[in-house]
């Protein structure tokens, strides 16, 4: 697939944006994690759980959707390729990692909300160290994926065919 350097450079700020957005949504959901563990105000205890539901699902998820889609084609056109260097593919499966466990973890976020939406339920019981601890893994493996993209570490991979 042969991409023009308009087109390339177009993917490549698209891919960019998604994928700093991304990082920058896990930072916001790190602070209303430390917010929900540690404030004295019931109502805002309960706020933290049950906005973080809607924007699990209405902006990391598509942020992480986007940014792995868009890494795929971007890295198709260029001279990286998907598969042909180490560091690519290392972005590749961490990106798909990270997005299958978020995925996942959405049923987590909607179970909290539920939890903060019942008056009835315990505030100790509504408080959940799981989404700061989520967010920090989640911001590390961010952070190696940026890492990888800003060094591109040496080391083509070398396909060999048996025959």
């Amino acid at each position: 697939m042969t991409q023009g350097p308009r087109l390339r450079r177009f993917l490549l700020v698209v891919h960019v944006t998604t994928s700093v957005g991304w990082l920058g949504a896990v930072l916001a959901f790190l602070g209303l994690a430390v917010v929900g563990l540690t404030s004295a105000d019931d109502g805002t205890v309960r706020g933290v759980y049950l906005v973080m539901a809607p924007a699990g699902r209405y902006v990391l998820m598509p942020l992480a959707v986007a940014s792995l889609v868009i890494g795929i084609v971007q890295s198709l056109g260029s001279r990286w390729g998907l598969v042909r260097h180490y560091w690519v593919l290392f972005k590749l499966v961490i990106t798909v990692i990270a997005t299958l466990l978020l995925l996942r973890y959405l049923a987590t976020f909607d179970a909290l909300a539920a939890a903060a939406a019942d008056p009835d339920t315990d505030l100790a019981d509504v408080r959940s160290a799981s989404p700061l601890l989520h967010a920090t893994l989640a911001l590390l493996v961010l952070l190696a994926a940026t890492v990888l993209a800003v060094y591109k570490p040496r080391g083509a991979i070398r396909w060999r065919r048996t025959t």
